[in-house]
């Protein structure tokens, strides 16, 4: 089975391709570069590198959000489009879930934090057991205040990850009552291969979708929408 995977939720542009236990190729960029911009030619670039047909890869995985309002819009076109034009099926992963992934196997629990802006973030709580994931809290848009709560009320040392984590280090160096540490550099970003093979692992349970089908979730309402909202409550 060959799955190519895709992330673009955010500041980090990502794509891979994993076939079966192989990660045959990755090209991860964390820079400040418009996504739109990046992502295919990142794609172009990997497929030349492993001498990959597009054309025989059996599903994209998507990171689905949440994320960046952009970014995802961006993952999901390009998504679609591949989908439509290969004709192959979309497995829609969902952000954090993907980002958890990337520390698969630690012995510690798992606690993602993206930046959602507004003191929030997109988060979760993971725990694994070998190569299954276990999810204990799953991924939400909070305020930091309420998830390390329940960091703290599940009494065990957790490892934090993703770009919220220098947004809130003060907070959670203050706050996280149970011992805490920080993802390493090579871990602690988005990354497709991730999403790659936790979208194979979904597939093989028959979690996939057309591309027509496919939506990002965002979690919440995007600052255009919410500044609406409010100018309709008046």
């Amino acid at each position: 089975m060959k799955i190519l995977g895709l992330d673009s939720s955010g500041l980090v542009a990502s794509v891979a391709i994993v076939e079966d236990t192989e990660l045959r190729g990755e090209y991860t960029i964390n820079y400040k570069k418009t996504h739109s911009q990046t992502l295919l030619p990142m794609l172009d670039e990997v497929a030349k590198m492993i001498e990959l047909d597009l054309g025989t890869i059996d599903a994209i995985a998507v990171a689905g959000g949440p994320g960046s309002f952009t970014g995802l819009r961006i993952g999901s076109a390009t998504a679609k489009g591949l989908g439509l034009a290969l004709q192959k099926p979309l497995i829609h992963v969902p952000t954090v879930d993907a980002l958890a992934y990337n520390l698969v196997g630690h012995r510690d629990m798992v606690c993602p934090l993206m930046d959602a802006r507004r003191n929030q973030a997109y988060t979760g709580l993971y725990a694994f057991d070998g190569n299954q994931m276990q999810v204990i809290h799953q991924q939400c848009a909070v305020a930091i205040e309420e998830i390390i709560e329940k960091v703290n009320e599940q009494n065990r040392p957790v490892v934090f990850l993703g770009d919220g984590v220098p947004v809130f280090t003060a907070f959670i160096e203050e706050y996280c009552k149970v011992p805490y540490s920080f993802a390493p550099a090579h871990m602690n970003k988005q990354r497709a291969g991730a999403v790659a093979t936790l979208g194979m692992q979904m597939f093989g349970e028959g979690e996939y979708e057309t591309a027509d089908e496919h939506r990002p979730d965002y979690l919440r309402l995007s600052q255009a929408e919410r500044e609406l909202k409010e100018r309709q409550s008046e």
